[in-house]
């Protein structure tokens, strides 16, 4: 019975080492690709150059992804719908399509406390526009 218990115990004990370290590894992943993210730039779109549509786009950076459909009439943006956004606490975010039909252009203020979302959401815009029609 001592020995059956031990060997759980040594089994219990390797569990869990192996769970740290592989919820370390994760967390550095992810830490990793945000910072990334952050130092992402937005390409500004000549919007001249872009015909009446919708074009779709979408951007990732594990955990954040957004899909985006933007309407060009006359040159101009008239809509953003954000089909889907998964975020973790970026929510506040959803406000950058609106921004950005309101300013015609991808250099708005990110929203603070959810950088991250803000720049997803930006690019998966971008995306939409920079080979529209593809």
């Amino acid at each position: 019975m001592k020995k059956k218990t031990r060997i759980i115990l040594a089994v219990l004990v390797v569990v869990i080492i192996a769970g740290y370290f592989i919820a370390t590894g994760i967390t550095k992943n992810i830490e990793s690709n945000l910072e990334q993210l952050t130092d992402t730039d937005i390409v500004n779109i000549d919007l001249s150059t872009i015909g009446d549509g919708t074009y779709s786009g979408n951007y990732a950076v594990f955990p954040v992804a957004a899909e985006v459909e933007v309407t060009v009439v006359n040159h101009r943006i008239t809509e953003i719908q954000l089909v889907e956004h998964r975020h973790g606490r970026g929510a506040a975010a959803e406000i950058i399509p609106a921004k950005v039909v309101e300013a015609q252009t991808l250099q708005v203020d990110i929203v603070t406390g959810a950088t991250y979302s803000s720049k997803v959401i930006l690019k998966a815009i971008e995306n939409a526009l920079i080979s529209p029609g593809k």
